[in-house]
């Protein structure tokens, strides 16, 4: 009989092919991994010799799960910067390329939770779900994709909307000294957007615990975690998280950005970030120029702070506006990281701390501050009303410094100063007290034409209060006008100044009264 033939041989070919077919399904592609050893560690960095593949800004893996991004690409070895502690890396540790750049998660399961640089949750609210990551570090839109900045972005606050105007899309900068009110504007802009549809992102950079955690309260306060992420790189943390914290918190805001959506992004603040990224630029000893700062330290604020815009309608209309936060030294306007920022952003909101002292809240200084996308971003009934409010207040403040040495001033002199005076203490705001276009147009319209001039100071928030009550009721059907984006024709200039008149012609009687 042919053994070919043979059933015992036929048994076992079939039973082989058998088994072939089970561990084919175990058996495993090789892949080529490319393995460096770590020379040094030090706080934040480490040295790697090996991985002569590694790209710049790619991935590195650490044991125990440690990420690290690969900054200095040398011949023999390379810098990696830490994005965790590093107390688990020792000399001698094997690490593994990646293949892929630093990534964030995206997506609406983010709107309401605190998270690092990372994505990783910060709130003990479990583990975010989402299903779309984009890199960290993306290019900004072509200036073909952009459209023009036209639309404003409402922040609540009188002496902002009428004289320093924002734009949805456009770029400005908060800079004043510390403890002085940079973050209460910034909080309070968030908080005024509750009514407008914008997504809002809060980026803390090395701040306090405390601190961070009560602008938290205060956003959970008001129902505005609601269309809130914040990104928080704990002062604690390493200065690599630090350094990537701010560019994660931007591709979050350009995921809702690209679906049509308006954004805010609050950066609290880019000095703290400059000292982070200062102080990974010297451990892994680049050149340092002015300040010790690298040579590169204008590019990094500036590709951050470019990726701010307004889309053109056929990419979806959306936008992302930035408010980045600076502080000085001294009313150091002039230093080296304001002076860059400014030169990057369409204009400054400062804070003086001669304001601050005196009580003037938000200290903002109004000679000292600009928007350069200015009135084209304004609802017109402010460009009615308060178009020429901002000279008047500057001359009423270079009058107020001559008026201190008590010489004789006539009748016009005295009425600029007491005009003036009633205008400082209108542009006065709470914090949190956000007030609609239209009670802001009211309130300017009436200090401006001098319907505030006979009523005493500690009066004016009386009168104030009397105003809104008007517009939000016998005047609402032009509140909704001012509201909408119209503007004001002759009759409703009338309308408007008949009624306020009256509320302060009977307000100043009940004083008189009194």
């Amino acid at each position: 009989m042919n053994e070919d033939n043979h059933p015992l041989t036929h048994l076992v070919e079939t039973t082989f092919s058998q088994w072939e077919s089970v561990l084919d399904q175990y058996r495993f592609p090789l892949q080529a991994h490319e393995v460096g050893i770590v020379k040094s560690v030090s706080s934040g960095i480490a040295t790697v010799s090996g991985l002569f593949g590694a790209r710049l800004d790619e991935l590195i893996e650490f044991p125990e799960g440690l990420l690290g991004i690969a900054f200095n690409l040398d011949a023999e070895e390379i810098g990696v910067i830490l994005l965790g502690d590093s107390e688990g890396v020792q000399a001698g540790d094997k690490v593994y390329r990646l293949g892929r750049i630093l990534d964030v998660p995206v997506g609406e399961a983010l709107l309401g939770r605190v998270v690092d640089g990372l994505g990783r949750p910060l709130d003990n609210k479990g583990e975010i779900e989402t299903s779309e990551r984009l890199p960290t570090e993306r290019p900004a839109r072509g200036i073909m994709e952009r459209a023009p900045v036209e639309v404003p972005l409402q922040t609540g606050i009188k002496v902002i909307d009428a004289l320093i105007p924002v734009g949805r899309g456009q770029r400005e900068l908060i800079v004043g000294d510390r403890q002085i009110g940079k973050t209460a504007i910034a909080v309070d802009t968030i908080l005024n957007q509750k009514q407008h549809n914008v997504i809002c992102i809060y980026c803390a950079i090395a701040q306090r615990g405390a601190a961070v955690a009560k602008v938290i309260d205060r956003l959970r306060q008001h129902q505005a975690m609601d269309y809130t992420v914040v990104v928080v790189a704990p002062g604690e943390s390493p200065p690599g998280l630090k350094y990537i914290t701010p560019y994660a918190a931007t591709s979050i805001g350009e995921y809702f950005r690209d679906q049509g959506r308006d954004v805010l992004i609050i950066y609290d603040d880019l000095t703290q970030h400059a000292w982070a990224y200062r102080e990974l630029s010297l451990l892994l000893r680049r050149p340092p120029g002015r300040e010790a700062y690298p040579g590169d330290i204008f590019y990094i604020h500036s590709r951050l702070l470019e990726r701010a815009t307004h889309l053109r309608d056929e990419l979806g209309g959306g936008s992302l506006t930035a408010l980045p936060l600076v502080e000085t030294q001294a009313q150091n306007i002039s230093a080296y990281i304001p002076t860059n920022l400014i030169s990057i952003t369409d204009g400054q909101i400062y804070l003086s701390p001669n304001l601050f002292q005196q009580g003037i809240l938000p200290a903002v200084d109004v000679g000292k501050s600009v928007s350069r996308v200015g009135g084209k971003t304004q609802l017109p009934a402010y460009r009615r009303v308060s178009s020429d409010l901002r000279l008047s207040y500057s001359q009423f403040q270079e009058v107020e410094v001559f008026a201190r040495f008590g010489t004789r001033l006539d009748e016009q002199t005295r009425h600029t100063l007491e005009r003036g005076r009633r205008v400082r203490e209108v542009l006065k705001q709470k914090e949190s007290k956000s007030l609609t276009p239209a009670e802001q147009v009211a309130i300017l319209f009436a200090v401006n034409n001098g319907l505030f001039d006979e009523i005493p100071l500690d009066q004016i928030k009386t009168a104030e209060a009397r105003v809104q009550a008007v517009m939000n009721g016998e005047l609402s059907q032009l509140r909704d006008q001012i509201q909408n984006g119209e503007k004001l024709s002759e009759e409703d200039i009338d309308t408007l100044s008949q009624a306020l008149k009256n509320t302060t012609t009977q307000l100043q009687e009940e004083i008189r009264h009194d």
